[in-house]
This record gives C-alpha cells, sequence and structure tokens, in this order.
C-alpha cells in the first residue's frame, strides 16, 4: 500500500514530469554556486568591513544604510544566481 506522499508524488510527475541534468549540466550548476557564493562573500566582507568602520567611528545612521544595502547585494546576487540556474536546466531544443 502506497502513502499518500508517494501517490501525491506520482501525481505530480504526471502532471510536471521530472527533468534529467545531464552530467555538464551538474557540473556548470556547481560551478555557478561556488562562483556566487565567492561573489556574495566577497561584498560580504567589504560591507561588513565598511560597517565596523562606521560603527566604530559612531556613524549609526550609516550602519543602518550598509545593512540594509548588504541584504540587498544578498538578494540581487542570489536573484542573479537563480536565473543562471534556469538558463542552464532548460532543456536544449533540437
Amino acid at each position: 500500500m502506497k502513502s499518500s506522499y508517494e501517490l501525491a508524488m506520482e501525481r505530480l510527475a504526471k502532471s510536471e514530469p521530472v527533468i534529467k541534468l545531464t552530467a555538464a549540466q551538474k557540473k556548470a550548476l556547481a560551478e555557478l554556486d561556488s562562483r556566487y557564493a565567492a561573489k556574495t562573500a566577497e561584498r560580504e566582507i567589504a560591507l561588513n568591513g565598511e560597517i565596523e568602520a562606521a560603527a566604530t567611528a559612531g556613524e549609526f545612521e550609516k550602519v543602518a544604510e550598509l545593512r540594509q544595502r548588504l541584504t540587498i547585494e544578498r538578494k540581487r546576487l542570489q536573484a542573479e544566481l537563480e536565473e543562471k540556474k534556469e538558463q542552464v536546466r532548460k532543456p536544449a531544443k533540437a
């Protein structure tokens, strides 16, 4: 007897088939993850340095602004990553 989870997964597979990724696609996705992790870390290090300097100088408004900028940068990089991943995942049209 199948569980409700298994039945739901079967229905989902019928309505939206699972796309198998090639080795090249998997490698490209891993490279994108690595590249964007590095970009994110680079921005965090740069902005955290600025945040620390502003906090030391007592510029609390600037600290808040820089923290908001860091959040925006993270979201932007994540959105950019997901967009590029989606392009890799799309099956090649023959």
